[in-house]
């Protein structure tokens, strides 16, 4: 590289020298040319004008012989020929040769331009000496007219040998500059190349990782200041690139030291980054650069990672290694088309649920038995005993019931849960299926003075699912909206778009504060314990219908504000047709 700007610059110069000392010989050579021909023709007019005189006197007086004589006698004083022509164009005279063998001479340029009065002049091959000529032809008057035309001539090839001789002298002298130049033009070419070389070869060494490079041109010139400008460049970079390692090396010790595994995959899935946590997960140090189905060998993983690039969104998923469990968050990183995937251990608190779901569903099998004969000898106590004692036996009634209903929630979200559940699965029009629940809430609605609005249209909504388990859905979602709704109307309302349908559920009760919104799925979770023992509430009704969704692959949203009614939609995906 460095040898081909050489050779472009020095012969580039080359070039431009040869051109401008050729155009300025050919241009010289001719000006001379043409200049020292005009020299010459004035210097033949001159001698024109001093043989014209005695010419004239010999014309005048009829001696041509006489006058053919002189002019031979003449010739070799002057250098030059002279021949004297009539106004019919036959020579009467000529120095060089005998004029009574000479051809007709009217109509040669320099003659014809003198019989019109102005000087002839022309340069040419001459027949009659067989050799280029220089001519310049004077006029001569007798009596007032141009009776006759004295012509002066000159031998090219003197002029052409001393125009070649100066042509010598000028190409030497142009060879000579042209060497000269080139010897400036290669020590201006090796002058500029120097401080190139030097920034191409400090450019290589800050290329390789080297940031100490610096360049030692110390001039005042436009290389000085790039000079300057590089050692300036190289001292930032040196600086940040220590800032970037040092974070690096902070970022990867923060990293490497957190008990949870983090791995990052390029677009292609390869592993990118990976700590010793996530080693330790799967057993394995090598696994930069490899695929990640090569090292994490489950299909869940791998449906996480592929679901997470196909809708480029954020997903969760749990994965087992032996015996321990793992959640599993994916995030997408938009801008790199990179996944960075973190392993949280899950394996304690997956046990601590399952004891608790043990538990609950064995305590709500062995309460069910004894509240159902506590309930039998209440309604029995009611027949056997006056009616003033009648309001304890409801009290005791009440809270009975209360209980039982709590233990069939129960039972009911320990099946949910349960990874062995089983769904009859069918085809539902869910139009059908809410119109079927809201027979159940007729009464309860006419008894609060309620209006019910359904916005349903004409289209079947098909679904494949549990109808069962989509009642009890519904019928707790509709049941929360009469109870807490004293007054105005409950909107049921179903559409369809073309990814989901969505079934809403829309009433004006006393609302939920935004705070308690994101808990209000959880299990027991209750916002007014004495209003939702008033109306009956176990504080499961929303946790079992977020499992029955889940499970049907549908999820639910809440729009609320204190005083102004809650809105419940369940979206389901549509079915492709």
């Amino acid at each position: 590289m460095r040898q081909s700007l050489f050779l472009k610059l020095f012969f580039g110069i080359l070039l431009i020298i040869v051109l401008l000392t050729g155009l300025i010989l050919l241009s010289t050579q001719r000006n001379i040319r043409s200049h020292y021909l005009d020299t010459l023709a004035q210097n033949l007019r001159k001698m024109g004008e001093i043989l014209k005189p005695r010419v004239m006197n010999f014309l005048e007086e009829d001696q041509t012989e006489e006058l053919d004589a002189w002019i031979k006698d003449q010739a070799p004083n002057i250098d030059a020929r002279i021949t004297v022509v009539d106004s019919n164009g036959i020579v009467l005279a000529d120095s060089d040769e005998d004029p009574k063998i000479m051809v007709n001479h009217r109509y040669r340029p320099e003659i014809a331009e003198a019989f019109e009065g102005s000087l002839g002049r022309s340069l040419r091959f001459s027949n009659t000496v067989k050799a280029d000529m220089l001519y310049v032809g004077l006029p001569l008057r007798l009596n007032g007219t141009i009776s006759h035309v004295l012509r002066v001539s000159l031998y090219v090839q003197d002029i052409d040998r001393l125009l070649a001789s100066l042509a010598r002298m000028i190409w030497m002298i142009g060879l000579g500059l042209t060497l000269v130049a080139l010897l400036g033009s290669f020590i201006l070419t090796r002058f500029l190349m120097r401080p190139l070389n030097e920034i191409d070869h400090a450019s290589r060494l800050v290329a390789s990782g080297d940031f100490s490079a610096r360049l030692s041109i110390v001039r005042r010139d436009e290389f000085g200041k790039l000079g300057r400008s590089f050692n300036y460049m190289t001292e930032r970079i040196q600086a940040l690139f220590d800032e970037l390692s040092r974070q690096k090396e902070e970022l990867v010790s923060i990293i490497s030291s957190i008990d949870e595994g983090i791995i990052v995959l390029d677009k292609e899935g390869r592993i990118l980054f990976s700590n010793s946590a996530f080693h330790r997960i799967v057993e394995n140090e090598a696994v930069l650069r490899k695929f990640y189905w090569e090292v994490v060998r489950k299909q869940q993983f791998t449906d996480l990672i592929k679901q997470v690039k196909q809708e480029q969104r954020n997903k969760s998923a749990e994965t087992a290694f032996g015996s321990r469990i793992f959640l599993c968050n994916a995030v997408y990183i938009a801008n790199r088309d990179e996944v960075v995937v973190s392993f949280y251990d899950i394996t304690r608190t997956k046990m601590i649920e399952a004891v608790k779901k043990d538990f609950v569903e064995n305590v709500s099998h062995e309460l069910n038995t004894p509240l159902a004969a506590i309930k039998g000898y209440v309604e029995t106590l009611a027949e056997e005993i006056g009616p003033e004692h009648h309001k304890y036996l409801e009290i005791v009634r009440r809270h009975t019931e209360r209980l039982i209903n709590i233990v069939k929630d129960l039972l009911t979200l320990s099946e949910l849960e349960s990874e062995k559940t089983e769904l009859k699965v069918e085809k539902l029009n869910l139009i059908d299926v809410v119109k079927d629940i809201l027979k159940i809430f007729k009464e309860p609605i006419k008894a609060k003075n309620l209006r019910l609005e359904c916005e349903f249209g004409n289209e079947s909504l098909i679904i494949e699912g549990d109808r069962f388990k989509l009642e009890q859905l519904f019928i707790n979602l509709i049941d929360n909206a009469v109870k807490y709704t004293e007054k105005g109307k409950i909107i049921i309302r179903i559409q369809k778009t073309d990814t989901e349908i969505s079934v809403q559920v829309q009433d004006a009760g006393i609302g939920i504060p935004e705070e308690h919104l994101p808990r209000i799925f959880e299990r027991f979770y209750v916002i007014d314990k004495s209003r939702s023992r008033q109306v009956g509430g176990t504080g499961l009704g929303l946790s079992i219908a977020k499992h029955i969704a889940g499970i049907h692959q549908a999820r639910i949203e809440v729009q609320s504000r204190p005083g102004e009614g809650s809105t419940f939609t369940v979206l389901f995906p549509a079915q492709s047709n």
